[in-house]
């Protein structure tokens, strides 16, 4: 049977949201990565990697990455379209879910790479970095917020993508390390007070 091995975290949320805009139920297995279980032998033979989120398919199959999940089932269930439905729209949300992984979610998921009690005992953390990329944010959100004034509410072709689904697990890690939309950069708090409105924001 189907099953999506998960933890409260932003590439978990994703796909969680991403079902949620899908209206799809699939059984999921809390894998309690602050305990360790995403280092056991039972786990690592799942993902070797020991990250979530997995996805146990019906004959046994392991798809991780969350995007790469997330376009499983869109093939699967097409509707609502959260990829694009032509060429050109495909091509641009792509695009624009890139932009959105690279420059918003890149930047404060290094602070928390840097700074997370989580991450200590798994890399070399520098606190300078982390400052630096907590700057780095808030021209990454400047930028953004002069891509939306045109007046459009989501990033790609004015309709909401997974390339919104991923701007919301930045604003999800953005919550952790204590960082917020700067208030005088009204396009982006427009765009964040419809994605916080969505169902999907809460799952």
């Amino acid at each position: 049977m189907m099953k999506l091995y998960t933890f409260k975290a932003p590439n978990a949320f994703r796909v969680h949201a991403f079902l949620k805009e899908k209206g799809v139920d699939v059984p999921a297995e809390t894998v309690n990565l602050m305990e360790g279980a995403g280092r056991t032998p039972e786990f690592l033979a799942i993902n070797s990697l020991g990250e979530i989120p997995v996805l146990e398919l019906d004959n046994g199959t392991h798809l991780t990455e969350s995007v790469a999940i997330c376009r499983y089932f869109e093939a699967q269930h097409p509707e609502p379209p959260l990829f694009g439905k032509t060429p050109e729209e495909a091509a641009k949300v792509e695009m624009w879910n890139r932009r959105m992984e690279f420059h918003v979610m890149g930047p404060i998921g290094e602070v928390g790479r840097h700074t997370f009690e989580f991450f200590a005992d798994k890399m070399e953390q520098l606190p300078t970095y982390a400052d630096s990329q907590r700057r780095l944010m808030r021209k990454k959100w400047a930028w953004l917020n002069d891509e939306l004034s045109d007046g459009r509410t989501f990033v790609c072709n004015d309709a909401f993508s997974i390339a919104d689904i991923t701007g919301m697990a930045a604003l999800m890690i953005c919550q952790f390390a204590d960082e917020s939309v700067p208030g005088d950069l009204a396009h982006v708090k427009r765009w964040e007070k419809a994605v916080r409105a969505r169902p999907s924001w809460n799952v």
